[in-house]
């Protein structure tokens, strides 16, 4: 990428002026980063060293859970560091860094929840297929798959924002970099190319939301034939909080890169980006993994037992609605 720009480094905007206020958020970004970490790391242990965990369910939640680590400690780290130190600045280079991994990270979240969604569908609606539909090969594709196209965008998105030229203002209006705020500081009156990669990024997003929606229609479909009143009440109760986060993290980056600029940084733009920065790795630990009954037997439990690969008959042959839903 070209920059003719004559800005050196960035100014991230605080949480407030105040220091009791900056210590104070500086407090609770670090409980919820704490939290999101030990979350997130526990599912990534127990699900790598049980062997009884390694089958795709639980290797996309693995995944899942390893990318929501990277996603958040792209921002929440160096806005804690900020508040304590008082020091908002970030060079050029770790401006570009930022972005690009933002992008980066939550693409490839988007693309791997959308599969997750299709698993699910897979293993509720086609349950004699499931062995054959998502084997071994199957998953790793798709992981990188979700890998590549992640770093796809990370790419176009950070090269046509950092094309442009800045040499005005470097006072960034969010406590992060990200797109919709260094446009707003941007000497450049073109923005083609970031308009055409926000467009595409819109038609990715919208695009996985319609497949994830309507996977969880077929899955519900499928649950409302469910014999049991109890059956279909614990599995509403479990798929809804995973359509809602999804939902959630989804439309609110869309809200944030379609939104009409301002001209004043205001609270509801710092809540928004919050929703899909902070909240998604923090809270999916609680909604894919730590509500499983099976996962968390697993994480109390010494056994040594193994089991293979989708083949074995104690997998999800039958596709058990207790396992993944």
């Amino acid at each position: 990428m070209t920059n003719i720009s004559t800005v050196g480094e960035f100014l991230l905007l605080g949480f407030s002026d105040s220091r009791e206020l900056q210590l104070l958020h500086a407090t609770l970004f670090l409980l919820v980063y704490l939290a999101a970490l030990l979350g997130n790391l526990l599912i990534v242990a127990v699900t790598t060293l049980d062997q009884r965990l390694h089958t795709p369910m639980y290797f996309f939640l693995k995944n899942l859970s390893f990318i929501d680590l990277c996603y958040i400690s792209t921002t929440v780290p160096k806005s804690i560091v900020s508040s304590l130190t008082s020091d908002s600045s970030i060079s050029f280079l770790g401006c570009v860094s930022q972005l690009f991994l933002l992008v980066m990270f939550a693409a490839t979240e988007i693309f791997l929840l959308t599969a997750m969604s299709y698993d699910r569908y897979a293993a509720i609606c086609s349950p004699l297929r499931y062995e054959l539909i998502m084997n071994k090969t199957a998953c790793v594709c798709i992981l990188a798959a979700s890998w590549l196209n992640g770093g796809l965008f990370g790419l176009l998105f950070s090269a046509s924002t950092f094309s442009l030229t800045f040499c005005g203002s470097n006072a960034i209006q969010q406590f992060f970099c990200d797109v919709p705020p260094l446009l707003k500081i941007s000497c450049s009156e073109v923005h083609i190319a970031i308009d055409v990669t926000v467009a595409a990024g819109f038609i990715f997003d919208t695009i996985c939301l319609i497949y994830i929606t309507l996977s969880y229609v077929f899955i519900f479909s499928a649950v409302l034939r469910m014999p049991s009143s109890e059956g279909r009440t614990k599995a509403f109760s479990t798929c809804l909080p995973h359509l809602t986060v999804i939902i959630i993290f989804l439309f609110t980056g869309i809200f944030a890169y379609l939104k009409p600029p301002s001209d004043s940084p205001s609270a509801l733009d710092l809540l928004v980006s919050m929703f899909y920065t902070v909240v998604p790795p923090t809270v999916n630990p609680l909604i894919y993994s730590l509500r499983n009954r099976e996962l968390k037997a697993h994480i109390v439990s010494c056994d040594s037992r193994t089991t293979e690969w989708p083949g074995h008959r104690d997998t999800i042959r039958g596709a058990s609605l207790s396992q993944y839903l």
